[in-house]
């Protein structure tokens, strides 16, 4: 695996946020739409986590955000950034990644 830059690093911002709701989408069996709230703003994503975790699990579950991830249209929704998540070598397991206590929604990681 290639080495990152520090500055390649520094251009990620990563903060933390908490999901308000979870939604079927359409068709979509693999596929939630997520509105997340980051603290000064909140926003839509669609992340695949539907093998993993019901939508009242998801519900008020801390979570990261990659909030200047380029914009993509899935499944006709605008996702706006990409949630993080431990996943295993054979995709069985998927574990949102969280703060380990309570912290300003928006905070950002570093």
């Amino acid at each position: 695996m290639e080495n990152v830059k520090f500055d390649d690093w520094q251009n990620l911002d990563l903060r933390t946020g908490k999901i308000l709701e979870a939604e079927d989408i359409e068709g979509a069996d693999k596929l939630y739409k997520l509105e997340i709230d980051l603290g000064n703003e909140k926003r839509t994503l669609v992340a695949g986590l539907k093998p993993y975790y019901k939508k009242e699990e998801l519900k008020e579950k801390s979570c990261i955000v990659f909030t200047n991830l380029e914009p993509r249209k899935i499944r006709g929704i605008e996702s706006k950034g990409m949630i993080l998540a431990a996943v295993s070598e054979d995709e069985s397991k998927v574990n949102l990644l969280q703060p380990d206590k309570d912290i300003k929604l928006g905070s950002k990681i570093r």
